[in-house]
């Protein structure tokens, strides 16, 4: 097993599998490859974990609720073990991204990388700056109101 990045990589690639679109990450591994085989540690299970929150991000924490979560891990021919976790109740995305994680520790990295995490990651930026146009379109600027007074 050779490493293909620290933990800060794997933690920005976890990232973008967990928070990609439902059967995204699929279409994208199976467009680049065969999927390899492998042996379940832990076959996808759905559970809850709970969500903690503070306030203003830096308050005391306090016990927001629970969320659905779907983890799983397997292994690879060659001993690659993979995790996810994925908020929801999605088995298969979470196999896939279990998968991708085991992948992106072998040679197949740069392929993985290519094919699947750049373009979740490019779609996840597109997203996110239409959210942040749509929100600026709205933006009120107090300052440069006329209070009426004169």
């Amino acid at each position: 097993m050779k490493d293909h990045g620290g933990t800060e990589d794997r933690r920005s690639w976890m990232g973008i599998l967990a928070r990609a679109p439902e059967g995204r990450a699929a279409a994208c591994l199976d467009a680049a490859m065969a999927r390899p085989g492998f042996t379940w540690l832990r076959a996808p299970e759905i559970g809850t974990v709970m969500v903690r929150g503070r306030a203003g991000g830096t308050g005391a924490p306090f016990n927001l609720g629970e969320t659905t979560l779907t983890r799983c891990a397997l292994k690879l021919a060659d001993g690659t073990v993979g995790h996810a976790y994925i908020q929801g109740r999605r088995k298969a995305d979470a196999e896939v991204a279990a998968l991708c994680d085991a992948l992106m520790q072998t040679e197949d990295a740069a392929r993985i990388r290519r094919a699947v995490i750049e373009p979740l990651r490019t779609e996840a930026d597109a997203a996110r700056a239409s959210r942040a146009r749509k929100a600026a379109a709205t933006k009120v600027d107090f300052f440069t109101m006329v209070r009426g007074e004169d």
